[in-house]
């Protein structure tokens, strides 16, 4: 595997994810921000938190899957979050944990939260971003 996902001492031990991950393969790939969109461009989930953040992660091991890599081979996540105030943050975390869930990737590696004004559509609430290495 090419990617370590490490809490080390002396951070926080969060369960959903790990602070840390360390690469050792040799492509980096970089995944554009994907939005809760389905295949034919269909919003997942309106007005559903949880349910776009699901899709979002789900969209990303679909990118990775068309280079030859999985969800397993990511290093890095950009959640951005329309709108965002902490009373949200249930409805993401069960989002993040449904597709890690789906995807076999339990934890989840290094995730940076940014919350935003408003999406490019109103329709969508979040987009995510990630970085992957692979052999």
């Amino acid at each position: 595997m090419t990617i370590t996902l490490v809490n080390p001492s002396g951070l926080p031990q969060v369960e959903a994810y790990r602070q840390v991950s360390v690469a050792t393969g040799s492509r980096l790939v970089s995944i554009a921000g994907q939005v809760a969109w389905d295949a034919d461009g269909n919003t997942v989930g309106v007005g559903d938190l949880a349910a776009q953040v699901e899709q979002c992660y789900l969209n990303v091991a679909t990118a990775l899957a068309g280079v030859g890599g999985s969800f397993g081979d990511v290093a890095k996540l950009t959640v951005y979050v329309s709108d965002w105030h902490l009373d949200k943050m249930p409805l993401l975390m069960e989002g993040i944990a449904r597709a890690g869930e789906k995807l076999g990737a339990v934890p989840i590696p290094p995730i940076t939260l940014v919350g935003i004004a408003a999406p490019f559509t109103p329709d969508l609430l979040v987009e995510v971003d990630a970085t992957a290495v692979l052999d």
